[in-house]
C-alpha cells in the first residue's frame, strides 16, 4: 500500500509497537517524510520548543545501547520467569510482550535509524505534564512510519542515563530527551490491532 494510501483510522488502530526490526536501511527521503509529519503535531503556544536527533552512527548506539540494555535489565531481568512463567503479580507484560522487549534490549543497536525526541528549556523541569509540548508529535511520527510500512516503538530505558546520553549528543544544556524511538522495517510480527480493554470499562461520561 502506498503511503497516502493507509486511512487514518486504520493506521490509528493498526499501529502497534514493533520491536523485531530489521536491520535494511531506510532511505534518506521516506525518513525525512516521516519526521516532515512529525514536526507537523501539536507543540504547546506553537512554540516548537524542540529537536529531533536522528542517530544512525554505530558509534553513538553503542554506549546508549549499552545503558537501554541496564535500563532493562534493572526494571524486568530479576521478573523474567515470573512473567514468562505468568505468574500473577507481574507488570501486566504478557510472555510474548516480554520476549519482544527483552529482543529489543538486545538489539537495539541493529535498528538502522533511532530518532530522539529532545524538548528545551526542559532540564530539570518539574512539570508532570511537561510530555504535552511534543508526545503528540511523537505519535504522528510513529504514524507515519507505520504509512511508510516502518516499525517504531516509543522507549525510555536509556533515561537512567540521561546526562550522559544528552553530552554523548551534544544537547544544549536546557534540554531534555523524551524518549528514544528505534524504527525500522519489521522483521516478523505484523500491523495488529493492539489489544485494549473494552470502552465501558474506561470511559467515564461526566464524572468517574
Amino acid at each position: 500500500m502506498a503511503p497516502d494510501q493507509l486511512p487514518v483510522l486504520e493506521a490509528l488502530h493498526t499501529t502497534p509497537s514493533r520491536r523485531y526490526l530489521s536491520g535494511e536501511p531506510i532511505p534518506d527521503d521516506v525518513l525525512d517524510a516521516i519526521l516532515d509529519a512529525a514536526i507537523r503535531g501539536p507543540s504547546g503556544g506553537n512554540r516548537q520548543a524542540w529537536g529531533w536527533v536522528v542517530v544512525t552512527d554505530p558509534a553513538i548506539k553503542e554506549p546508549i545501547a549499552g545503558w537501554y540494555r541496564e535500563g532493562w535489565q534493572r526494571a524486568y531481568g530479576p521478573r523474567r520467569d515470573e512473567i514468562l512463567n505468568g505468574r500473577p503479580g507481574t507488570s501486566g507484560l504478557s510472555p510474548a510482550s516480554y520476549r519482544a522487549t527483552e529482543y529489543l534490549a538486545e538489539h537495539l543497536h541493529e535498528a538502522p535509524v533511532w530518532v530522539i525526541p529532545v524538548l528545551r528549556n526542559a532540564a530539570g523541569s518539574t512539570d508532570p505534564r511537561l510530555g504535552a509540548s511534543i508526545y503528540g508529535a511523537v505519535q504522528q511520527l510513529q504514524l507515519a512510519a507505520r504509512a511508510y510500512g516502518i516499525g517504531s516503538t516509543l522507549t525510555t530505558f536509556h533515561v537512567a542515563h540521561e546526562d550522559e546520553v544528552r553530552a554523548l549528543l551534544g544537547l544544549p544544556d536546557d534540554a531534555l530527551t523524551m524518549a528514544l524511538i528505534p524504527l525500522g522495517y519489521p522483521a516478523r510480527g505484523r500491523w495488529s490491532r493492539p489489544a485494549r480493554r473494552p470502552l465501558d470499562e474506561v470511559v467515564h461520561r461526566d464524572h468517574w
